[in-house]
């Protein structure tokens, strides 16, 4: 399998380098040169642990890879989540299911990937025997798992950089009381996006990135979709026969990469009707599938931190798509989009997509409402996945992040304070994080004296 890259400047790259480069040389993403179909494979999948359709699934991507050692990479990716099924489905009502993706390290669907991610880097290392500077940005979760899959990893270090005050206090201390020596968390006066653009302009100085070994963590890394795509695949085989025609997943997303995961699923033969795209109050997404307007506004802080985001990265991957794989026409989007933050698409048709918003009195509500009707504890993010159920078909709603992770949000909402003991070991540890601008040439002169 090769992958190209979005904007069709690139050399075919082989799975191991995709990886490795994360971002594309021509400022494209990678995607698979073709997708697989996988309707054959769907019975033969029916079953599998978590593990194993994880390795069934990448080895059609990862070809470069012995899948004997493939296997073993996935295997001790998941191997630390505190549920044997990785990602349980939790059956609310009769047509009504809750996928918990947050079983990993950091409590966050993010581990998921992340996990994976840091075994390939590992992996890269050993093979090459040069060291990786690892570069990127978080809204709250991405940042946390990448450092828990990546610290203590020997030749590899990590630099996130993240809005300061802008995420909730543990995922903060997740990221920043490891006391790793290869963790460089960043703070930074600004949005999520301001740090996202400048990781992206440090990508496309390609003299530099390679000069320095330098990968991608954020979902424009080709492998962290891929890997989120598996949970799309396990959930849908767990739901019972007669549940599921007629599906519609429900992703809570600020930068797309959660729900493109499952549509690039739909695209492969995955027999899913439809995702609904559940936006907080940074609404991008949920406008655009609304009207066919892309279009970029200013960030506010909400109950959701990891969707505050107003720049979604991974919307490049669908504007392929839906152009029919025509690079030039991606380019030419793209650069409208980098100059004016607008894209409207003129023929605009939903197609598999749905979309809604929730504000915050919306999210406590909703917090409120299905804790009373379900004795279940939501946390923020997917709390905006409730807003909009379907009554005429099976929902099948991500829950990005355990509750135990904004305390004071569900405070608020139920008066219930959850808690986690892998939180609670946190609280009493030291911040360490660094404070730099959020431009290419301060992450510079810090990866030159922090490496």
């Amino acid at each position: 399998m090769r992958f190209i890259s979005t904007r069709g400047g690139a050399r075919p790259h082989s799975f191991t380098e995709a990886v490795s480069t994360g971002l594309a040389p021509d400022g494209g993403l990678f995607l698979p040169e073709t997708l697989p179909d996988i309707r054959p494979l769907l019975k033969k999948w029916e079953g599998l642990s978590y593990a194993d359709l994880c390795c069934g699934f990448l080895s059609l991507f990862a070809t470069d890879i012995d899948k004997d050692e493939l296997r073993e990479i996935v295997l001790e990716s998941y191997a630390s989540f505190d549920s044997p099924e990785v990602v349980p489905l939790r059956r609310l009502d009769e047509r009504l299911f809750v996928a918990e993706l947050f079983h990993g390290p950091t409590l966050a669907f993010k581990d998921i990937a992340l996990q994976l991610l840091g075994r390939l880097y590992e992996r890269q290392v050993r093979m090459t025997g040069r060291p990786i500077n690892v570069l990127g940005a978080t809204s709250g979760d991405t940042g946390a798992a990448a450092i828990h899959g990546l610290m203590r990893k020997e030749g590899v270090n990590v630099f996130i950089l993240y809005p300061d005050g802008r995420i909730s206090p543990l995922q903060e201390r997740q990221m920043t009381c490891t006391l790793a020596e290869n963790i460089f968390p960043l703070a930074i006066d600004g949005s999520f996006d301001d740090a996202q653009r400048a990781i992206k302009e440090a990508f496309r100085d390609r003299v530099y990135a390679v000069d320095i070994g330098l990968s991608a963590i954020n979902s424009i890394n080709i492998v962290r979709v891929l890997a989120q795509s598996v949970y799309y695949l396990y959930a849908w085989l767990q739901i019972p026969e007669e549940a599921r025609s007629n599906v519609e997943f429900v992703v809570p997303t600020g930068n797309f990469g959660n729900v493109l995961a499952g549509w690039m699923c739909r695209r492969m033969g995955l027999p899913v009707e439809t995702f609904r795209v559940a936006t907080n109050q940074n609404d991008i997404m949920h406008r655009f599938f609304s009207s066919g307007e892309y279009k970029e506004g200013e960030v506010v802080s909400s109950y959701a931190p990891s969707m505050d985001i107003q720049i979604a990265s991974n919307f490049e991957r669908y504007i392929y798509y839906k152009q029919g794989e025509d690079a030039s026409k991606v380019r030419s989007i793209m650069d409208e989009m980098q100059r004016t933050g607008r894209y409207y698409d003129s023929g605009f048709d939903p197609g598999s997509f749905r979309s809604s918003r929730m504000d915050d009195v919306g999210i406590l509500e909703t917090i409120e409402s299905v804790y009373r009707r379900y004795g279940y504890v939501l946390d923020p993010h997917t709390a905006c996945g409730f807003g909009d159920l379907s009554s005429n078909r099976t929902n099948v709603v991500l829950s990005t992040a355990h509750p135990a992770k904004f305390p004071e949000v569900i405070q608020k909402g139920i008066n219930v304070t959850p808690t986690h003991p892998t939180l609670d070991a946190l609280k009493d540890r030291e911040i360490q994080k660094y404070s730099i601008e959020p431009s290419l040439n301060s992450i510079k002169r810090f990866i030159a004296t922090h490496q």
